[in-house]
């Protein structure tokens, strides 16, 4: 199987494809993130679905990028006849979705090679393909696809087939287009005007890019891969493009990320008003007040793209999974758990915009009262934590502290800005929590806080205390938990969340290196004023991204390669803020703007 790495995405910002190093489509869910992948050769083999175009000789290309600011691919081969490029990408999305591929001849002549294995519902169903005037034609069920192409097609052991001849000069497309199977047929596009279109949307989006320093150009891929997993009609972002690529090869941690979750608010939403990008930060927080409405009791930790709250989580047995790691699963059952931080994180975020805008009027103020009033009743109760722990509930420290961040986000609010709320009471309650993690949650002789109260056990999290402002990053405490961070959970130097032998979290096996955790560390290490080291860390990790600027969730420091499902959301958010501190030599806080330039 193709290596994590070996992945490209091209999207349309409705959903996105997986295309390797062989030009093999192996993923794509259609028509949203979050539908049945009809190309799931990805944890499968290729009987489950996949579009593979290249030259009949096969083999890995000899290069492959994107358009400068863009999300077109061009992937490139060079035979012992000739040297032919594909050019891939999706439109952003209209009516329908579109999927279109050029082969263009570039020197002598190439023989090209297609196969088109549509399988709809995960690899579960073949579709009834016939053949019409413009290529093919296949339906199963609620799905239709339409394949055009003025290139030869035909039927073979339930694929269909292209074998042609591409000449220097010559320019061959393919146009697969995804619809509703009661609607008509859609109509035909132009792929050489549709991939104009694109470039020009690509490019006017990535002009207003804000962010100078010398990372800008990782800064502006991550960037560029982050709108990509916006769902364009909520604003809501996917935490990864896949399900279940795994976190330990050949092991059971195997999640389903195409979904939106709340920890990621405040990132999101400093990296986006840094960058300039201020309508996405809007279409953000907005999918938040809406996700979030309703009980503050029955707030969850991740949603769907549309804000739906019932992820339920099952297993699919016919997929032999990534690498043979099982079970392949779809869903979530995490959206149940009690992690206490996400009141927190929502609070965070919300302070983040009013600090932003400098609004001393918050039309979402009621629902943030909402919250803090209910976690005024159960922030002392032991929860799952930030990482989903499947095992017995205990009180995180992490937890603790982003329940003070909560009301101290609420004092502020009331404090600075002028609105309506009971800034005593929670003045109280912020230090009274911040009494209860220093005597629970931070180990005095070994000058470091832990990962629950009552256990030695550490845990990345406690680096983003200085972050939150629950205490200065140069105080001493914070110093010695950074040290023992790096001499208990680092592996050839980047870091473990946690180790899992040791944390109890309800599920066998280990796995990678966590990259957003690595990331953390150099903002860690940049507030203490170990500028340098942060630097030296910050580009390893930029050199664990594969060869077009993607990251997956986790490295394989033994393996050599990427983990985890893909491109990640949690990595690219941190490579953009650790950049932008290396580049200001500021650890901001989460409530403040991050500063671009």
């Amino acid at each position: 199987m193709a290596r994590i790495e070996d992945y490209a995405i091209v999207g349309d910002l409705h959903t996105a494809a997986l295309i390797s190093t062989e030009g093999s489509i192996d993923w794509l869910c259609l028509p949203r993130f979050d539908s049945p992948a009809c190309f799931s050769a990805l944890l499968d083999t290729p009987k489950a679905g996949r579009w593979l175009l290249a030259p009949a000789d096969g083999g890995e290309c000899a290069g492959r990028r994107y358009r400068k600011g863009t999300l077109i691919l061009e992937t490139e081969w060079e035979t012992p006849t000739g040297k032919v490029k594909i050019i891939d990408f999706m439109p952003p999305r209209d009516d329908v979705a579109d999927i279109v591929r050029i082969v263009v001849g570039i020197r002598g002549t190439v023989k090209m090679h297609g196969e088109l294995a549509l399988r709809f519902d995960y690899g579960n169903i073949v579709p009834w393909v016939r053949h019409d005037d413009y290529g093919i034609h296949a339906i199963a069920g609620p799905d239709a696809a339409y394949l055009v192409t003025e290139a030869p097609l035909r039927g073979e052991h339930m694929h269909t087939v292209s074998d042609f001849t591409v000449h220097a000069g010559e320019r061959v497309p393919f146009v697969l287009t995804w619809t509703p199977s009661h609607l008509q047929r859609p109509r035909v596009i132009d792929p050489e005007a549709v991939l104009d279109s694109t470039e020009t949307f690509w490019r006017n989006w990535s002009a207003k890019c804000r962010i100078t320093g010398s990372y800008r150009d990782a800064v502006q891929r991550s960037l560029i891969t982050l709108k990509a997993l916006t769902y364009a009609p909520t604003g809501g972002i996917v935490a990864a493009v896949t399900t279940s690529l795994p976190e330990q090869l050949g092991g059971p941690r195997n999640w389903d990320y195409r979904y939106c979750w709340l920890r990621d608010a405040t990132l999101t939403l400093q990296a986006m008003l840094a960058a300039g990008y201020t309508d996405e930060a809007a279409s953000w927080r907005d999918w938040l007040l809406r996700a979030v409405a309703g009980d503050p009791a029955d707030l969850q930790i991740m949603y769907g793209i549309h804000g739906q709250r019932r992820l339920p989580e099952m297993e699919l047995p016919w997929l032999a999974g990534y690498e043979k790691s099982t079970p392949v699963r779809i869903g979530n059952g995490a959206a149940g758990q009690l992690q206490l931080d996400v009141w927190g994180e929502v609070l965070d975020c919300l302070a983040l915009t009013r600090n932003s805008l400098l609004k001393h009027t918050d039309e979402a103020w009621d629902v943030q009262v909402a919250l803090m009033e209910h976690l005024e009743r159960v922030w002392h109760r032991p929860d799952n934590g930030l990482w989903e722990m499947r095992g017995p509930r205990r009180h995180f420290t992490h937890s603790k502290v982003m329940a003070w961040v909560a009301a101290d986000r609420m004092v502020k609010g009331v404090r600075d800005f002028g609105l309506t709320g009971a800034a005593d009471r929670w003045e109280e309650l912020r230090d009274r929590i911040h009494a209860d993690v220093m005597t629970h949650g931070f180990d005095a002789g070994r000058n470091t806080f832990v990962q629950s109260y009552g256990r030695p056990e550490l845990d990345a999290s406690l680096l983003l205390i200085p972050r939150v402002g629950f205490l200065p990053p140069d105080d001493p405490r914070v110093v010695g938990t950074i040290d023992a961070v790096q001499r208990e959970l680092t592996h050839d130097g980047f870091l473990l969340r946690y180790r899992p032998a040791d944390s109890d979290d309800g599920l066998p096996g280990g796995e990678g290196v966590f990259l957003a955790c690595s990331f953390w560390l150099v903002d860690a290490l940049v507030g203490v004023g170990r500028r340098r080291e942060a630097k030296e860390l910050f580009e390893r990790l930029l050199a664990l991204r594969n060869d077009v600027g993607l990251l997956s969730e986790e490295w394989g420091v033994d393996e050599g390669r990427q983990l985890g499902n893909t491109p990640q959301a949690f990595s690219h958010f941190a490579l953009i803020r650790s950049a932008m501190e290396l580049h200001t030599d500021t650890l901001q806080r989460s409530d403040s703007p991050l500063r671009g330039r």
